[in-house]
């Protein structure tokens, strides 16, 4: 169910693989997408069997991704629904954050101390549009200083093949995002790019990620086109840890 795992203080992360839930193939088995294909009720059961498990009780508070740079805000006490961006952010116990990916950059990140935590999806439009620096700047509003970020499952440098006038086009916001494939193609680094810009503000990098696209028990579009599900990346702050 977990790529990745772990606790920090109070806040409670992790990167979903696509093991454990009932999506028959060919998105088997744990597919988080919010549309698609695969059967709805599938989806649904893949969603409850993963907060039973993560945070049983929380509620969770997700996007609808747009590859934008807006930032939303989920507070203690107003009703949550499903707004249009890229990145969340809270300083509410009790609930769960997610960003879904299959090949673009999940970012989870904490203050534990402030507690506040955040959540991040990084495609090549928000590498561009600064989605990550923009959720760092709305964490910072709510009194996080000292913030760390953890990088989740993507495609790798080596793998993300693009044209060459869009790797200079991205690499000219970001150079560090420029790469080659492994057959000596023109290539954009995300999670390279992601972490320049967090680095960049401020922010101390962990790395938890594989690469999507090489990894079989992670989802990558690149590999596997409209039958690719969703991975997810998910973050809480415990109320029985908050001090």
């Amino acid at each position: 169910m977990y790529s990745f795992r772990t606790t920090s203080g109070p806040v409670e992360l992790a990167f979903t693989d696509r093991l454990g839930g009932v999506s028959a193939a060919p998105y088997d088995e744990l597919d988080l997408a919010l549309e698609g294909d695969d059967v709805a009720r599938a989806r649904t059961e893949n969603h409850r069997l993963l907060l039973a498990d993560f945070a049983p009780g929380d509620e969770l508070c997700d996007l609808r991704q747009v590859h934008g740079a807006a930032v939303a805000l989920v507070e203690d006490d107003a009703p949550t629904g499903r707004p249009e961006a890229d990145g969340i952010v809270t300083t509410g116990a009790g609930r769960t954050l997610m960003v879904r990916a299959a090949d673009c950059v999940p970012v989870l990140l904490a203050d534990p101390d402030a507690g506040v935590i955040g959540a991040a999806h990084a495609g090549r439009l928000g590498l561009v549009r600064g989605i990550v620096p923009a959720t760092v700047a709305r964490m910072r509003d709510l009194g996080a200083e000292r913030l760390v970020a953890w990088v989740g499952p993507h495609i790798c440098g080596a793998c993300y093949e693009v044209p060459e006038d869009m790797r200079d086009e991205v690499s000219a916001v970001e150079p560090a995002s420029r790469a080659a494939t492994s057959w000596g193609t023109p290539a954009l680094d995300l999670g390279a790019g992601v972490s320049a810009q967090l680095e960049r503000v401020g922010v101390a990098v962990e790395w938890a990620a594989r690469c999507t696209r090489e990894s079989a028990d992670l989802y990558s579009f690149r590999r596997d086109g409209a039958h690719a599900g969703r991975l997810a990346g998910i973050i809480r702050l415990d109320p029985a840890g908050r001090r």
